[in-house]
């Protein structure tokens, strides 16, 4: 035998509905704010002030060591510049060599005063560890006094052809106070890269 149910009527006009569906209501109310308040749902305030820290911490980390790159290029470019500098300015290049060298060294034992006796040059020798670099040995005869020889000296130590004076030789002259100075100097050459791409 069926038993036919029907469901209770509700009437919203009704003092204990009303105060039934408000009781509801305000259950729900506390349920969502419940999962609010224990983080059940996303990331608590905290947890987003932490994550927020944490990536200003990692950017400014980055930005450091972004300025570091930045101070790093800078003085390797500054480096290689003045690098750049210093050849064009103090090495002799290959194709001017002798008359260059021959030149400034004449030019300084004028200044000082002394007579230039004989200029020999060694075969050019490559710097070990430069591709475009050689040195060059200059052994050169002057004839002076003391104070001329002094000045000479430093005259060639202040030379823009970067002579390095290897050994120096000085012998007096049976008469008077004229000296015989023989120096060894070495002197740098760079090669022109432009005049060998010419020649091949």
């Amino acid at each position: 035998m069926t038993r036919n149910y029907s469901l209770p009527s509700i009437n919203f006009r009704e003092p204990k509905t009303l105060v039934r569906a408000g009781l509801g209501i305000l259950l729900l109310a506390n349920l969502v704010a419940a999962v609010f308040a224990f983080h059940l749902v996303g990331d608590s305030p905290a947890d987003l002030d932490a994550q927020l820290t944490s990536a200003q911490a990692g950017f400014r980390a980055a930005q450091q060591r972004l300025n570091k790159s930045k101070t790093l290029i800078h003085n390797v470019e500054l480096s290689r510049d003045q690098g750049d500098q210093f050849l064009a300015s103090y090495m002799t290049s290959r194709k001017h060599t002798y008359s260059a060298l021959g030149t400034e060294i004449n030019k300084v034992a004028e200044t000082a005063g002394m007579k230039v006796g004989n200029l020999n040059y060694t075969i050019l020798d490559p710097i070990e560890g430069s591709s475009d670099l050689e040195s060059l040995t200059i052994t050169a005869n002057f004839e002076g006094n003391y104070a001329q020889l002094v000045k000479l000296v430093n005259l060639l130590d202040r030379s823009p052809r970067f002579l390095l004076i290897d050994t120096l030789q000085v012998a007096p002259q049976p008469k008077g106070d004229i000296l015989d100075a023989t120096f060894k100097m070495d002197a740098f050459v760079q090669d022109d890269q432009s005049d060998r791409g010419a020649a091949q």
